[in-house]
């Protein structure tokens, strides 16, 4: 965060005073604005403001005492400085204790005031970025136990969900049926500044074109036949929050317009009102289509599809990380074990095979539905593809995939120790060696990246 994003909010009854204050402030190089009364200055003292608070303890109303003790409540690492004109030294011992920063006594020179809040200002620079890490570290803990995977695909898109969740930009979210886009979108709600509004969810495809319209932007009563009462619009239940519009693609050509007239303007009326409302909701789009092709086709408003497409994020599809399979099953199954209140069964060698070759066309749906069968005793490993299998893969190319994944988990079960591995496979060191340097990359985890060249060089 650079310095003049920060804002120092300056605190004096005396417009004299108030005045000569801010413009040595401002002469410094710093952004201030200035109040004349505690009560005009508390609406911009929220959790998290990038700036420092500087304050007279004699005011008209609340006192300097007082506001320090509400900014403190609001958040306890904003940096409060109290400036008095009496030489009170029990007040600025009692002003300390509260949990003020420093203590300014008048008459101040401008170089004491500017020196006192710029190292306030460091001190919050530091308090905010350590506070941004430790939110993030936070994300990428919660992140990694919801968009489960290893491979180089989902790490990249659990990268960028962290990326663009704390913005407001508006997102699409693309990607085959089945592939977890509600999932995502959730994500970024979940850990972003909006994670304390509501989540509001709606299929564009879900409900008949007549209820759309009342659907999205709510309607008065009287509105329409059947309209007996006032009712809020999924718009506006989201405000402060998430608008996901689910299969986008859906939605009918003529409220399209009516989309892209909210999004531009961030207004909106209710059916059977005049009156303007605010749109203060971040927007996630999902579909599994190609809008631009939809577009060309007079089936979609290309206007609105980069209106939505600010920042796009690409869900891969099951086939095309395999490697994320048994973790993914083994996760599925132990959630509906639990569910289903049975003992997990011991996945085997056979359960996994199986598993790899198949073509999931229903992606992680279909994984997490065939976890939940293999749980209840309905899947062996053996039925149940057949009749779905899309892309059937040659047999070495099934064993291929099936021997990277046993060698991976073992250099990771080993910390990338080829000898340890080799010994828990049951093969020796060279036979594993000829199998990494065959098979190629292993797609491990971030930190084992070199995990092979490390073992090779174990020998």
């Amino acid at each position: 965060m650079t310095e003049h994003e920060f804002e120092v909010l300056f605190v004096e009854d005396d417009p004299a005073v108030r005045l000569g204050s801010t413009q040595a402030l401002q002469l410094a190089g710093l952004r201030v604005t200035g109040f004349g009364s505690a009560e005009q200055v508390l609406p911009r003292v929220v959790p998290g403001f990038a700036g420092v608070l500087v304050t007279d303890v004699r005011l008209p109303g609340m006192d300097g005492l007082a506001l320090l003790s509400r900014a403190l409540q609001i958040d306890p690492t904003l940096p409060v400085i109290l400036v008095t004109g009496h030489g009170d030294i029990t007040m600025a011992v009692q002003a300390m204790r509260l949990g003020a920063y420093d203590f300014l006594e008048k008459p101040f020179s401008p170089d004491q005031l500017t020196e006192v809040v710029q190292r306030a200002l460091e001190k919050r620079a530091l308090s905010l970025e350590v506070d941004q890490l430790r939110r993030k570290l936070a994300g990428y803990e919660s992140i990694e136990a919801r968009l489960i995977g290893r491979s180089s695909a989902m790490q990249r898109l659990r990268r960028l969900v962290l990326d663009v969740a704390s913005s407001d930009a508006d997102v699409l979210i693309l990607g085959e049926t089945g592939t977890g886009k509600e999932l995502v979108a959730r994500c970024l709600h979940d850990c972003g500044r909006r994670r304390e509004g509501n989540f509001a969810a709606i299929n564009c495809g879900g409900m008949p074109e007549a209820l759309f319209e009342s659907e999205m932007f709510g309607h008065e009563a009287g509105a329409f036949t059947g309209a007996a009462r006032r009712r809020i619009g999924k718009i506006e239940h989201a405000r402060g929050g998430t608008l996901f519009l689910d299969e986008i693609e859906t939605m009918p050509m003529n409220l399209q317009v009516k989309m892209l007239r909210a999004l531009q303007e961030r207004q909106f009326e209710r059916l059977g009102s005049n009156e303007l409302r605010p749109m203060d909701s971040r927007v996630v789009a999902a579909t599994k289509a190609d809008l631009l092709q939809a577009a060309q086709a007079q089936k979609f408003r290309d206007d609105l599809y980069y209106r939505l497409s600010v920042v796009v994020l690409h869900l891969p599809p099951l086939r095309e990380r395999r490697e994320d399979i048994p973790l993914l099953f083994t996760h599925f199954a132990m959630q509906a074990a639990l569910r289903h209140g049975r003992e997990q069964p011991a996945v085997a060698p056979r359960h996994l095979q199986a598993l790899m070759a198949h073509a999931w066309p229903g992606n992680v749906r279909e994984l997490r539905n065939i976890a939940d069968r293999f749980v209840l005793g309905l899947w062996d490993g053996e039925e149940g593809f057949r009749s779905l299998a899309q892309e059937p893969r040659s047999l070495d190319e099934q064993m291929a995939q099936f021997e990277r994944y046993l060698i991976r988990e073992a250099l990771e079960a080993c910390n990338g120790s080829a000898a340890a591995a080799a010994e828990r496979l049951g093969v020796p060191r060279k036979t594993l060696y000829d199998k990494m340097r065959r098979l190629g990359p292993l797609d491990a985890a971030p930190s084992d990246e070199t995990m092979p060249r490390r073992a090779l060089r174990s020998a």
